[in-house]
């Protein structure tokens, strides 16, 4: 028996045994499961035909309704008095859209690198604090560095995390260094990171030549959109054996190029650093 169950004075209060965390939970559920009821096939819904679907009482379908067209969740068909799913998701779901789109449009590229290095190419992008792995073309070789989808990077001196708050602002990056959320490495100074991620800035590149672990090598280059955004960033991993300082030059030139391929098909037709 959920929360919106419990109405009349003969129902049981299940609810005043449940703790706030509980009832909260139970509370999106709910949403969740309304929110559900919409699909392609049937995009106009009515209160009761929800209340059948969720089990829930009408009145508390009509309260969750009321509240999602209030967001712009959904609105109300007037004309059938039915409710359809509102444009007040496209606000919510932008950054997930965004994410979607450059992995469709550097898969390709990214393969294509992968191929010509021979080395494992990761597209990643950014979610505030960490950079999240997001698609993966292993190497061919079979000693490779490779990683998990959707593995979480938040050291410093990791490739991606140094390209990524090159583009932050120097406040934003000193508070995640401060409480923590960001992890110097050594006897690296917060002012000398600063510094170094300046300059990968400038280059439009970032290495990190076996610093955070001394059998990695890696390379990353920025990705922008149509509105000069970093959007996601193209890493290649390598293992540190095999990457001279020759090589790496190698490996930057060609990080960089596909970097600058995915931006131009991502819109962004301004020169890229």
């Amino acid at each position: 028996m959920t929360a919106f169950e419990n109405e009349g004075p003969g129902a049981p209060q299940v609810d005043d045994e449940r703790t706030p965390e509980v009832r909260g939970a139970s509370v999106i559920v709910n949403v969740i499961d309304v929110l559900r009821c919409f699909t392609v096939e049937r995009q106009l819904v009515g209160v009761t035909e929800i209340a059948a679907e969720v089990g829930l009482h009408k009145s508390s379908v009509s309260r969750i309704l009321a509240a999602l067209v209030q967001e712009r969740i959904v609105e109300r068909d007037e004309p059938t008095r039915k409710f359809r799913l509102g444009l007040g998701l496209i606000a919510i779901a932008g950054p997930l859209l965004a994410n979607l789109d450059v992995r469709q449009t550097a898969y390709l590229p990214l393969k294509e690198l992968a191929e010509s290095v021979r080395e494992t190419a990761v597209l990643n992008i950014w979610d505030g604090h960490e950079s999240v792995s997001v698609e993966q073309i292993p190497s061919s070789r079979p000693v490779k560095h490779t990683s998990a989808m959707g593995s979480r990077y938040n050291t410093a001196l990791s490739a991606t995390v140094q390209l990524f708050l090159a583009y932050e602002t120097p406040d934003s990056t000193r508070e995640l260094l401060e409480n923590g959320g960001i992890l110097l490495q050594g006897d690296l100074s917060a002012e000398q990171f600063l510094d170094r991620i300046s300059v990968a800035r400038n280059r439009g590149y970032a290495v990190n030549y076996g610093e955070t672990s001394p059998e990695e090598v890696g390379v990353a280059a920025p990705i922008f959109n149509h509105r000069g955004e970093v959007v996601a960033s193209v890493l290649i991993a390598a293992p540190f054996f095999r990457i001279t300082p020759e090589i790496l030059d190698e490996l930057i030139t060609a990080c960089v190029g596909t970097a600058r391929q995915i931006s131009q098909r991502m819109g962004y037709t301004r020169q890229l650093a």
